[in-house]
């Protein structure tokens, strides 16, 4: 029997295999990375037209993924989706620069020129399609100019698409991902994504053999739907991107058997039942089923790679539920960015503090990765929603659970609705309509403020009491960050 590796050989594999993994929107998907939750099955399917999922789950992975054609073949294999094999697949929007859409500078001369969104997406489909026309020229205000100017020709060349490709046996296939980069306008920005959405519905049923695959976080599409309310249609068929704890580590073991040294395969060889499975060119491993889907089988390895409690005992709880238990939002949501990120600093801290240590990973080095990753995941919300840092900063030394009540007259006493409105005013002055429009839908109403928190995930009710005396916490991973205790939880980072 294979000898396992030695702690110091885990912790050495550990930060190889998560070396860059949080960086998935700059760096490319590759074999070796590619892995697939059985969750995740039915945002590939090519009649699913839209994929919802949050920051970080594995929006841009999967666009980039199936615009990759070994990728799409390893993904066709081992989903058993042989559809995937027959698709021609053209990247429809996304965060490259390439001329088969419009981009960042483009985009907004084209719509301030006139350019109706529907055209603009028109021109981007047709174009794919090699429409002669489009082809011709790559100015995009051309480009529209021929759109409007030619419904006819380009109906023709729609219903030539689909039955060439029907004839061809395969689908012509438009990925669109990267869309709250689309305009800086949050108005201009839904209209182009409730019109990407028409286009995208019309082509799902009034085509076999055209279709669009559009990546969105849930609030974009919710704000889309209010301006298309068609586009609920696309609901029925809508794929979620989300992960369970097995998915967690079943990824982290994928990582770890797919580097490519001793160290990984002599992993393979400890644990076994590893599938060698070519992806064009490239060599990938495929995990056997416990170490994709079997908790039992997960923890006990997971406990040779780390300590096996929390602490002295088991009171303190085992690593493998409680690393993330403390990564969840208070919708009980994960990312995998986090949870890579939380192993990554652990291994790290487990080398600089815990040389000598018996585990690849130190208890207390797992609740320095949870701070690190509450650090980042605390950057990336308020980024995206900027008044929740205006709204929790004032609780910065509390401790939680805090009574609403009181979270309330600590905002009053800061006069939170003046300077959520003096933060729109200045968003406004310059020229920032984006962050104007992340909200709060209800700046001067602090309850109604409080249950904004509670559906973003940010904070969470402890009883049914939906007053003044309601308690409200927040979970560790915007907690720590943001500065607030709580007893006998994972302790503040010194300052």
């Amino acid at each position: 029997m294979t000898e396992p590796l030695a702690p110091d050989e885990y912790r050495d594999l550990l930060s190889r295999a998560l070396e860059g993994t949080v960086d998935a929107d700059t760096r490319r998907p590759e074999p070796h990375t590619l892995y697939m939750p059985d969750a995740h099955r039915a945002a590939l399917y090519v009649d699913s037209t839209v994929v919802q999922g949050d920051r970080g789950v594995g929006k841009t992975f999967w666009a980039r993924s199936l615009l990759d054609a070994d990728l799409r073949a390893a993904a066709a294999l081992e989903y058993r989706i042989n559809r995937l094999n027959r698709l021609r697949v053209t990247p429809g929007y996304g965060m490259d620069i390439v001329p088969h859409y419009p981009g960042p500078l483009a985009l907004p001369a084209l719509l301030t020129g006139g350019a109706l969104p529907e055209e603009i997406w028109q021109a981007v489909l047709l174009a794919a399609l090699g429409q002669p026309e489009l082809r011709a020229t790559e100015d995009w205000a051309e480009r529209v100019a021929w759109v409007r100017a030619n419904a006819g020709p380009a109906e023709t060349t729609l219903a030539r698409a689909d039955a060439e490709a029907a004839a061809e046996d395969t689908v012509h296939l438009l990925v669109f991902d990267g869309l709250e980069h689309l305009h800086s306008d949050w108005d201009t920005r839904n209209r182009m994504i409730a019109e990407l959405l028409r286009l995208a519905m019309r082509m799902r049923f009034g085509t076999r053999n055209i279709r669009l695959k559009v990546f969105l976080r849930p609030d974009m599409f919710d704000a889309a739907k209010q301006l298309f309310p068609d586009a609920s249609k696309l609901s029925g068929n809508a794929a979620h991107l989300g992960w369970t704890r097995a998915d967690l580590y079943g990824l982290l073991f994928h990582h770890l058997g797919n580097e490519d040294d001793e160290a990984a395969e002599r992993f393979r060889r400890f644990t076994g039942g590893w599938q060698l499975a070519e992806a064009g060119t490239a060599v990938r491993y495929a995990a056997p089923p416990g170490l994709r889907n079997d908790e039992k089988a997960q923890q006990q390895l997971f406990e040779r790679i780390a300590d096996p409690f929390m602490g002295t005992n088991v009171r303190r709880g085992r690593p493998y539920a409680w690393l993330p238990n403390h990564l969840m939002d208070s919708n009980g949501r994960i990312s995998p960015r986090s949870f890579l990120k939380a192993l990554d600093v652990a291994a790290e801290t487990t080398r600089a503090s815990y040389s000598s240590h018996g585990r690849a990973l130190h208890h207390d080095a797992i609740r320095s990765g949870v701070r690190e990753a509450s650090a980042v995941r605390v950057v990336q919300i308020c980024e995206d929603v900027p008044w929740v840092e205006r709204a929790i900063t004032p609780l910065a030394g509390c401790q939680v659970p805090l009574a609403q009540g009181k979270i309330i007259n600590i905002w009053k006493n800061r006069d939170l609705p003046r300077l959520l409105r003096e933060d729109t005013a200045r968003y406004a002055q310059a020229d920032r309509p984006e962050l104007v429009r992340t909200g709060p839908r209800h700046p001067d109403d602090l309850p109604r403020l409080v249950q904004e928190l509670i559906d973003l995930g940010v904070l969470r009710r402890r009883d049914r009491n939906v007053d003044e005396y309601s308690l409200l916490d927040l979970p560790d991973i915007y907690r720590l960050a943001f500065g607030l205790g709580r007893l006998g939880g994972i302790p503040l980072a010194k300052r």
